[in-house]
């Protein structure tokens, strides 16, 4: 499973993502997933992002950029106001997390949320070697790493349980950006979850 940009979990997003459907994209970076969104299903979408570069980019890149900090919470957007609000790879970079995904599914319908897996036999590997890991999907050496939570899908589902988050759908990718069905918590290094909230 791959797309033009090289980001498997990108196509697995693009999959759940229904035409004409309002996507908010957290952490937007470039803009990259919402011109895909743009492009390929017609979604009306706007991004957060804080890094001044970045969002420079994603107004080249055509994108509805606003700055802010999502550790600040949400409070600019209204209750449900997307289908989708997205946070790609940058949930393990957040110090509040159960405040994000709970603001995350008030603003939105639905919430997508991908992240690595710290789990993944290759990880795990590293850190009985007496090192942090450094991977394709945790690509930063320990003293520069951006990531304040170190976290696996048994531990990201077991906080679902105790919000009330509901996981509609689970996809789990190995480095190669392929599916993992069997054993995903140990052979999976990428995780992409989309959840909603409990009735």
């Amino acid at each position: 499973m791959t797309n033009t940009l090289g980001r498997p979990d990108f196509a697995v997003i693009a999959g759940w993502v229904e035409p004409g459907h309002r996507v908010l994209d957290l952490g937007c970076g470039d803009g990259s997933l919402l011109k895909l969104l743009i492009e390929q299903k017609g979604v009306r979408g706007w991004g957060v992002e804080i890094d001044d570069a970045n969002i420079l980019a994603a107004i080249r890149n055509g994108i509805n950029v606003i700055q802010g900090n999502l550790e600040h919470g949400l409070t600019g957007f209204a209750d449900q106001a997307f289908d989708h609000v997205v946070l790609s790879r940058t949930l393990q970079t957040v110090r509040h997390t159960q405040g994000i995904l709970g603001e995350m599914l008030r603003v939105g319908r639905e919430a997508v949320v991908s992240f690595p897996n710290f789990a993944y036999w290759k990880n795990r590997q590293a850190v009985l070697n007496g090192r942090m890991p450094v991977s394709e999907d945790l690509p930063y050496e320990w003293y520069d790493s951006p990531n304040v939570r170190f976290f696996t899908l048994l531990d990201f589902e077991a906080l679902c349980a105790e919000m009330g988050i509901v996981i509609r759908e689970r996809q789990v990718l190995d480095e190669r950006g392929r599916i993992v069905t069997e054993e995903p918590n140990f052979l999976g290094s990428l995780a992409v979850y989309r959840v909603t909230r409990g009735r």
